[in-house]
């Protein structure tokens, strides 16, 4: 089986501009591609990992990659998806959460010469003289068009600033840029980003009379049909100072039944044939698939020894065993009231609870244990003494634990 009906087998695609010209780029190694990524954080998250595994995927193939950081892009901020305004960064933060970003992305793909080109779009976006950008390109675009966009319509109601209006424009500049400097003739990011990409294939197409090509890469969506990456305490990184290599086995350990071997087909590197024998695995035997698909994202993300770690540590937590590398909260003196902490405090500062409100839910409705023993009590505290040493143990639920410490 060639890459292009591998994608389409593990449901990766979406929509694409011309399936058989794109089927004969990537299959014969053809395709320079591109995929954008706004650093508005100083880590990755798994909302990126759909990426990164399609860009590694191509890559082995013999296609070549170029991952296209938003220094510039980041500067105005994507409204897809948004329901209100991203919040401005400073420059100094945009280059920081670059510089975050190439070093995360290395353990996917290959920047070895040749292989992989790492470009920021903010090398011409921040050079742009705005009327000569007005000449230039603003004709290419009908306003008419662009508001019938799905990343517009849904803001027209709330409000949308003239600033985010623009992203599409500079979005398709990225492609028309990266074509010409670097021969990039393919776009590829989220069914989100359908409207921007196709701006640029037609900004190519008219100001350069070539065709370029787009294709959308499935969301990862539960089913619920809710985006997954999410946990109690926000978003899954990939940086482990900010998720652990535990925290982020769980995370993937954890997931629904029904979403486990989509996950699987979508994210591994395993091969098909072994993932569709598991299409007939139930009960206990799902597990087991959950295990599996842990443990690979993990050792993609972290490498093969914490990824070890993480299954064994798991595999003792289940079986009340002992938690060294549990995910830890640290609290401090100033946590604590007269010198003790209330369990709807703990709950929330460990994050296993988002507020005191859900805390309360949680404790009121039996779900949560402190070493073992039910909390009945929403009035239940600890002491700066028993969060010595080797702390507590809370457990929220039936699979989210923290060891709690001072």
């Amino acid at each position: 089986m060639k890459i292009y009906d591998e994608l389409v087998a593990r449901g990766l695609i979406a929509q694409v501009t011309n399936e058989e010209e794109i089927k004969n780029m990537i299959d014969n190694g053809k395709a320079t591609f591109y995929i954008g990524f706004d650093p508005t954080a100083d880590s990755l998250h798994v909302g990126h990992f759909m990426a990164l595994c399609l860009m590694k995927r191509l890559q082995m193939a013999g296609n070549r990659p170029i991952a296209l950081i938003g220094g510039g892009t980041g500067m105005v901020g994507d409204p897809s998806g948004r329901s209100d305004l991203r919040q401005m960064m400073t420059p100094e933060t945009i280059q920081h959460n670059c510089d975050c970003f190439k070093e995360q992305m290395s353990k996917f793909i290959d920047f070895s010469e040749g292989k992989a080109l790492m470009v920021n779009n903010a090398d011409w976006l921040m050079k742009l003289n705005y009327i000569e950008l007005l000449r230039e390109v603003g004709t290419c675009f009908s306003v008419n068009n662009m508001l019938r966009a799905e990343c517009y319509k849904q803001r027209m109601e709330k409000g949308l600033s003239f600033l985010e209006f623009n992203y599409m424009i500079m979005q398709s500049y990225d492609f028309y840029m990266l074509f010409q400097k670097y021969g990039c003739n393919m776009q590829f990011g989220g069914d989100d980003q359908w409207s921007n990409m196709l701006g640029g294939t037609e900004l190519i197409r008219r100001k350069l009379g070539k065709d370029a090509h787009a294709m959308t890469i499935t969301l990862l969506l539960n089913s619920e049909g809710k985006k997954m990456g999410k946990t109690q305490a926000g978003a899954v990184w990939l940086d482990p100072n900010k998720t652990s290599p535990f925290e982020f086995y769980q995370y993937w350990r954890n997931v629904n039944d029904a979403d486990v071997l989509k996950c699987l087909r979508m994210l591994t590197f395993l091969p098909l044939e072994q993932i569709d024998e598991m299409d007939k695995w139930e009960g206990s035997q799902l597990n087991e698939a959950k295990e599996i698909l842990a443990y690979e994202l993990t050792k993609l993300v972290h490498g093969e020894e914490e990824a070890a770690k993480a299954k064994e540590s798991s595999r003792a937590l289940f079986s009340q065993g002992n938690v060294a590398d549990m995910p830890t909260a640290t609290l401090t003196a100033d946590d604590l009231v007269d010198g003790a902490i209330d369990i709807l405090s703990i709950l929330q500062k460990s994050g296993l609870a988002a507020s005191r409100s859900e805390a309360r839910r949680n404790v009121e409705q039996g779900g949560v244990s402190v070493d073992g023993e039910q909390v009945k009590d929403i009035k239940a505290s600890y002491t700066a003494e028993q969060l010595s040493g080797e702390g507590i143990v809370v457990k929220r639920g039936k699979k989210n634990f923290r060891k709690v410490v001072m």
